[in-house]
């Protein structure tokens, strides 16, 4: 019997290390749309949920409902993790890697978020098309710029000519008279 020899490529996956579980995160995203149910139905009460006479339901009824029975299934999806969660292996949810791999589009697209308050919509998608072209598609820099000045350019004047929608502008845009 000869033994299987792991290939090159697989070899960063067996270094990975879990971060979280599977049961971990079900409780976890469980728990906070019953938070959230809680809040949806606290505000239903306040606004009124039941039937008004002569005019139908109160403004709160069908948010009333669904968050009920939002709540009714997180509920029942904690109770039922916690039963048999620990029967068999609790799977990894995600690994220190990927959750390194998920971070590094995140973190770029928060900077994104707060940059286009300083410089616009415009500028700011143009430089994060441009860098993500470059550093997570391995992109070269040429192709990365025309991409990244076509694509702001084309929805300016989607946006701004042709459907008349102001979209939040920066200093390049001033400078160029709008």
């Amino acid at each position: 019997m000869t033994e299987e020899v792991p290939h090159a490529e697989h070899a960063p996956e067996d270094r990975e290390h879990p971060l979280v579980s599977a049961k971990t995160m079900e409780i976890a995203t469980s728990l906070a749309l019953l938070v959230l149910s809680a809040v949806v139905i606290r505000e239903c009460v306040r606004l009124g949920f039941g039937w008004v006479e002569g005019q139908g339901p109160a403004s709160g009824f069908f948010p009333f409902i669904v968050a009920s029975l939002m709540g009714a299934a997180s509920f029942a999806n904690i109770v039922r993790v916690l039963r048999h969660g620990a029967e068999g292996e609790d799977p990894v949810f995600v690994t220190t890697a990927g959750f390194g791999r998920v971070l590094s589009v995140l973190l770029p697209l928060v900077l994104y978020v707060v940059a286009i308050h300083y410089i616009g919509i415009y500028a700011a998608s143009g430089f994060f098309i441009a860098l993500f072209m470059m550093i997570i598609g391995r992109e070269k820099l040429p192709k990365s710029l025309a991409v990244g000045v076509a694509v702001p350019l084309a929805l300016f004047f989607m946006f701004e000519r042709w459907f008349m929608v102001p979209l939040p502008k920066g200093p390049l845009e001033a400078w160029l008279g709008y």
